[in-house]
């Protein structure tokens, strides 16, 4: 499922859009609509998306601005105007596709095709990367794991991991500077990643640094971790939990 949103100044045209892709394109869903490019910003820098919609003509900031405002650019943008003299200013930004308002339905499901594609060629070679550089940092030190968070692969020290939660098909890491990783990983994956004379699974939800344990409260079923973090111990956990401390 292809996540995206759309910016434009002009409510009704992120409606007929929002429309139009609803009801004419398949696997694409949009996340948000945005009349101001400063809050679809802040929705990028926190939120993971394929692709944008993007109006040029803006009283505020115009589209051209806000691509230059945008620190990670791993998403496909499809330009949205009335006015076909920026066709060639949005080539040079590396749009996938170029749109005229009012929206033509066949290049709508042209540009959506373009979008897939790009995504799927993207994921190829991230993956691949980021297989590489696994490789690279096991060969380098135990120490370190490597995770592919926002467009961007990060090198972690494991002893600044103080524990992970599960969040549905996502993961977040919790660190020590109380700062959080978002993974788009499930929690199964992110044990595999772990190494396990570190880490150990005490929970469905949670996989927990074993150098980060405090105290372990039997009589509750909970340890207390770095950070005062409570993390519930389950039931078929524990006799082999506590082998592993």
């Amino acid at each position: 499922m292809l996540k995206t949103i759309l910016i434009d100044d002009e409510p009704k045209a992120l409606d007929s859009l929002a429309w139009e892709l609803e009801n004419f394109c398949d696997q694409i869903e949009v996340l948000e609509k945005f009349t101001e490019p400063e809050k679809a910003l802040e929705f990028i820098k926190n939120n993971h998306i394929d692709c944008v919609f993007l109006d040029i003509e803006m009283p505020t900031m115009d589209g051209f601005q806000f691509l230059n405002k945008v620190e990670v650019k791993d998403f496909a943008v499809i330009i949205t105007t009335a006015y076909n003299e920026y066709a060639i200013k949005a080539i040079k930004q590396q749009a996938i596709d170029y749109l005229l308002k009012p929206v033509d339905i066949d290049d709508l499901t042209l540009a959506i095709q373009k979008v897939k594609h790009h995504v799927n060629r993207s994921t190829v070679v991230s993956d691949k990367l980021e297989r590489i550089l696994k490789d690279y940092s096991k060969q380098v030190s135990d120490k370190k794991i490597t995770v592919n968070t926002d467009g961007k692969l990060i090198f972690l020290n494991i002893s600044d991991i103080v524990f992970a939660e599960s969040d549905g098909n996502y993961s977040t890491f919790h660190l020590t500077n109380s700062k959080k990783i978002l993974l788009t990983k499930k929690l199964k994956e992110v044990n595999e990643l772990l190494p396990k004379d570190h880490f150990f699974r005490i929970h469905n939800s949670y996989i927990v640094n074993l150098d980060k344990i405090k105290e372990y409260i039997k009589s509750e079923g909970y340890v207390v971790l770095e950070g005062n973090y409570k993390i519930p111990i389950s039931r078929m956990k524990r006799t082999e939990f506590l082998k592993k401390i």
